[in-house]
C-alpha cells in the first residue's frame, strides 16, 4: 500500500486549488509523475495493448491483444491489475495528495481505471462525446467520487485534448451526455437545453507528459479528433474518498468495473492521513 508523501503543498496552495476545483469543476495540476516512470509505463502500455499481462490478470472484459496499431479509440478497463508499472502510475502518492488537497479528503482510493489510446487521423475522429461521469456511476456509487486524468504522451491542442465546461459541476446530474457519441455539437445542444445554462465556456486540458487534470463527477467534458500525427495516450483514474459509499442495495461484486476496496491490487490507496 502507498503511504502518505509530501509534495510541498502549502495551506494557501491547497485552499486556492480547492476553491478553483469547487468553482470550475476541474483543476489542472503540474507534472506529478516522474519522467522516468512515464518512460517505463509507455512501454508497458504497448505490452498490455498487445495482450501481455505481467501479473497474469487480464484487464476487465478480457480484451484480445493486438499488435496492430489502433484505428479507433482504445479504452481498456483496469489495466493496473494486469501490470505493476501501470499500477505504480495510477496509485502514485503525488496524485493522491493533490486529490486530497482539492477535496479535503482524509483518504483517497482508486476504484477503477481506463487506459486510453486515441490514434491520430482515426475515421470519425475518435471523439469522446460530452458527458458527466456520474451518469455512468450513478447506479453504483454515491458521494465524493471523481477523476484524475494522467497524460502519458504530450497532449497538445492538436491531439484531441480533454475539454471541460466551466461550472458545469453545478448543473446537477443531467443524464443527457454520451461518452460514445461522435456528434459533439448535438450533445452540447442537448445538455444546454436540459441544464438551462446560458453560457458554455470550455477549457482544453493541454498537458505535458506526467501532468494531471482532475474533474468533478458532474463536470461536463469530452474531446475532439486527434490530428497531431501521434497517438494521444493517457490514464483516467477514478477515485473515491472517505466521503463516498455504494448505492443502496449494491455490492462491489455486482458491478463489473468496480474493484473490491479491500483488494489493494485493484483498489490501491494513494493517500491516507493514517499509516496502515
Amino acid at each position: 500500500m502507498n503511504t502518505p508523501t509530501t509534495v510541498a503543498l502549502s495551506e494557501a496552495q491547497k485552499r486556492s486549488a480547492a476553491a478553483q476545483f469547487e468553482r470550475d469543476g476541474f483543476f489542472i495540476a503540474p507534472p506529478l509523475i516522474p519522467a522516468e516512470l512515464v518512460a517505463r509505463v509507455r512501454q508497458r502500455i504497448d505490452a498490455v495493448y498487445a495482450g501481455d499481462y505481467e501479473t497474469g490478470i487480464p484487464p476487465c472484459g478480457s480484451p484480445k491483444g493486438s499488435k496492430t496499431p489502433p484505428t479507433s479509440l482504445v479504452k481498456i478497463d483496469n489495466a493496473h491489475r494486469s501490470d505493476r508499472v501501470i499500477h505504480e502510475v495510477v496509485s502514485h502518492p503525488a496524485v493522491g495528495e493533490w486529490a486530497a488537497a482539492l477535496t479535503g479528503a482524509k483518504r483517497v482510493q482508486v476504484f477503477a481505471t481506463q487506459m486510453l489510446i486515441k490514434p491520430s487521423g482515426a475515421p470519425g475522429g475518435a471523439n469522446v462525446g460530452w458527458h458527466q461521469d456520474q451518469e455512468y456511476w450513478d447506479g453504483a456509487l454515491r458521494g465524493e467520487v471523481f477523476t484524475a486524468w494522467i497524460a502519458i504522451s504530450d497532449v497538445t491542442a492538436e491531439s484531441g485534448p480533454m475539454r471541460f465546461v466551466h461550472g458545469s459541476n453545478h448543473w446537477d446530474l443531467l443524464k443527457a451526455g454520451d461518452f460514445f457519441g461522435g456528434d459533439l455539437a448535438a450533445i452540447k445542444q442537448r445538455l444546454l437545453e436540459k441544464s438551462g445554462a446560458k453560457a458554455w465556456d470550455e477549457t482544453a486540458a493541454v498537458l505535458s507528459p506526467g501532468a494531471v487534470s482532475f474533474h468533478h463527477r458532474l463536470t461536463v467534458h469530452g474531446s475532439g479528433p486527434n490530428t497531431s500525427g501521434l497517438p494521444r495516450i493517457s490514464f483516467a483514474v477514478h477515485l473515491r474518498t472517505d466521503q463516498s459509499r455504494l448505492a443502496d442495495g449494491v455490492k462491489w461484486q455486482d458491478v463489473g468495473y468496480l474493484n473490491d476496496p479491500d483488494d489493494m491490487q485493484g483498489s490501491p490507496i494513494s493517500y491516507s492521513t493514517t499509516q496502515s
